[in-house]
């Protein structure tokens, strides 16, 4: 199976390359040969790779900066997203869209599922829900894969940010009101790989396509996450780093963030028999990555 993924340097892309099953290629569609901000790149860049199945990972990801740059978000997140599925439904092959907890508001009082209504609070969650709506009305052939909280050991990330801070301080306020599932891109991209499969295996089961949530099993709160990386640190000979649990509102940012970002991934499960591991382990097994190639590098 040959599966085409935009993007070359994002997290969920590197994880793909690195977790790829045997027999399946992954060929990574990033610029000059496919740019977001060139919608004329899409459709011939796809073609070219002659793929099995599109996932669409690339995305203008800085959640601050969609704030004061909406155009471009939306041109990368909304506009292209629907040239990705076009180009997808021209081929007649299935396309996986990797969307956001961003397209709701985050008041809810319990995980969010499928079917819950969207109301998106940012620039950044705006655009990935148009981005959703364009793939949907492109082709009935997609299936909709909302994540969130995603660490990894590539790129930047909130893992690498509380190792880096972990260097030069022994306290670090982290916020401790925002309840989400921390989602490692690696389980991400075995997840996509099995959705894939049985898309491509199974073409007339509509059953297959549509929303789905994906997600680590388990919640927390920013701070429970950093508590958990620093432990884990610690475990390998680092020095204590104290969490100072703050509230939202004392780390004030451009883009307003869900406090609940928690999301029901039964649907998932129940549906492409997709389940993803819970957080903690995911999450101990990430920071002994980072930390063991350090001190190897």
């Amino acid at each position: 199976m040959r599966i085409a993924v935009t993007g070359q340097s994002g997290q969920v892309v590197l994880s793909m390359l690195e977790r790829a099953p045997e027999g399946v290629s992954v060929i990574a569609l990033g610029r000059p040969q496919l740019d977001l901000e060139r919608l004329e790149t899409i459709a011939p860049a796809v073609a070219t790779s002659r793929p099995d199945v599109i996932v669409n990972a690339a995305a203008f990801t800085a959640v601050d900066l969609a704030e004061s740059q909406q155009e471009a978000a939306q041109l990368a997140n909304g506009t292209a997203a629907g040239e990705v599925a076009k180009a997808a439904a021209t081929l007649g092959i299935p396309v996986i869209q990797i969307s956001t907890d961003y397209v709701f508001n985050g008041s809810l009082g319990r995980p969010y599922r499928e079917d819950d209504p969207v109301a998106p609070i940012s620039a950044y969650g705006r655009s990935k829900l148009d981005g959703e709506r364009a793939v949907a009305a492109a082709t009935p052939d997609h299936a909709i894969l909302r994540t969130a909280w995603i660490y990894s050991p590539f790129g930047k990330n909130f893992v690498r940010t509380m190792l880096r801070l972990a260097e030069s301080r022994d306290e670090i306020g982290v916020v401790a009101d925002q309840a989400g599932c921390p989602t490692n891109a690696l389980d991400i991209a075995d997840a996509i790989f099995a959705v894939a499969r049985n898309l491509a295996e199974r073409p007339d089961d509509a059953a297959l396509r549509g929303v789905f949530h994906m997600g680590a099993q388990g919640q927390a709160v920013w701070a429970d996450v950093a508590e958990a990386i620093f432990a884990e640190r610690q475990a390998l000979g680092g020095t204590p780093v104290v969490v100072k649990r703050i509230a939202t509102s004392d780390y004030p940012t451009p883009a307003r963030r869900p406090a609940n970002s928690r999301l029901d991934s039964s649907r998932l499960a129940e549906i492409h028999g997709v389940e993803l591991p819970e957080w903690q382990g995911a999450l101990a097994a990430c920071v002994r990555r980072l930390l063991t190639s350090e001190q190897t590098g």
